[in-house]
């Protein structure tokens, strides 16, 4: 029989963090532990309230999982989100330790390398934007949030911030059809490499009608491998989050269906520790844009972080996860 433990767990952030919803100065996360005898698993996830999940709501969902559970039973019981993810991933944790291997030798999978992953510029003045992309400019992705009224302004201060670094844009769902086709030249003029959910889900049918320069790609309107036939002819991309697929499981499997259809990946994450974006690292594996920053942005992370260097983010140490 699995024991499971659930527990929240706290992890201050390096600056207050903002964006078009609002600011954080601290990654508030749950941390599922899985009990087999002797052999433990960990996961994390990140309860995130634009999906109707609070810490609680994800908490009553994890401590009402059967005794008896397993991961393949796992994937009817709970639906794609925070809950199931911290708990598939804690399975895949388990189930390597098991065997005694890791965890992309049980899926098959070529050893993982590092990944260049995008760094995230908290929301601010444009000057204070501008700072921000200067001190940021050797990074190899520059990702800024965006979705307010002075977007321009912001984006013109941090490509003077950082003249040559790559950048991709979020707004977060806060653009409607007619700012967007006013600003894509602008983006393009700027050299943006993608956009992310510039329309709000479930309003963006128009992206099928206008132009689109420039990749976009989606967020919100993305969770899991249901999602995908709304988004045919809207989306270049789409941004698979273990939080939203539900786990690695249904995010390994989305991936090679978004693939298969024509989409471009990439893999994001929510604000959360080492340990949340530990399994994102074998998803984002030949992915067209990586964007597993979370770990940067705290002031303090789990025992046995993943390593950040000039190459990117490394795979997890088996003491971390896998």
């Amino acid at each position: 029989m699995i024991k499971i433990e659930v527990a929240h767990d706290v992890f201050t952030l390096a600056e207050v963090f903002t964006i078009s919803r609002g600011s954080r100065s601290r990654a508030d996360v749950l941390t599922v532990t899985l009990r087999d005898g002797d052999v433990t698993g960990r996961g994390e996830c990140v309860p995130y309230a634009r999906y109707g999940e609070t810490l609680d709501s994800v908490m009553r969902q994890i401590k009402g999982l059967p005794a008896d559970l397993t991961r393949e039973g796992l994937q009817g019981l709970l639906p794609a989100g925070a809950a199931r993810n911290a708990v598939d991933c804690a399975f895949w944790d388990m189930a390597a330790k098991c065997a005694g291997v890791r965890v992309w030798d049980l899926l098959g999978l070529p050893v993982p390398g590092p990944q260049a992953t995008a760094y995230t510029l908290s929301l601010d003045t444009a000057a204070a934007m501008q700072a921000q992309a200067a001190r940021h400019a050797h990074r190899p992705l520059l990702k800024i949030k965006l979705g307010t009224p002075d977007d321009m302004a912001r984006l013109e201060a941090v490509r003077r911030g950082a003249p040559d670094a790559p950048i991709i844009v979020d707004a977060n769902e806060g653009w409607t059809a007619e700012v967007y086709a006013e600003l894509a030249p602008h983006l393009v003029r700027l050299g943006v490499r993608m956009v992310e959910q510039p329309l709000p889900a479930g309003a963006d049918d128009m992206l099928a009608e206008i132009a689109r320069p420039l990749p976009v790609c989606a967020d919100e309107s993305c969770h899991d491998r249901t999602s995908l036939p709304e988004l045919a002819g809207k989306y270049d991309m789409v941004n698979i989050k273990l939080d939203k697929a539900g786990g690695l499981t249904e995010a390994l499997a989305l991936k090679a269906d978004a693939i298969s259809a024509g989409f471009g990946v990439m893999v994001g994450c929510m604000l959360g520790s080492s340990l949340a974006m530990a399994p994102a690292t074998l998803l984002a594996q030949g992915v067209a844009f990586t964007d597993l920053d979370g770990p940067l942005l705290l002031a303090e992370d789990r025992d046995t972080p993943l390593h950040f260097d000039e190459r990117g983010v490394h795979p997890p140490a088996a003491d971390l996860w896998g």
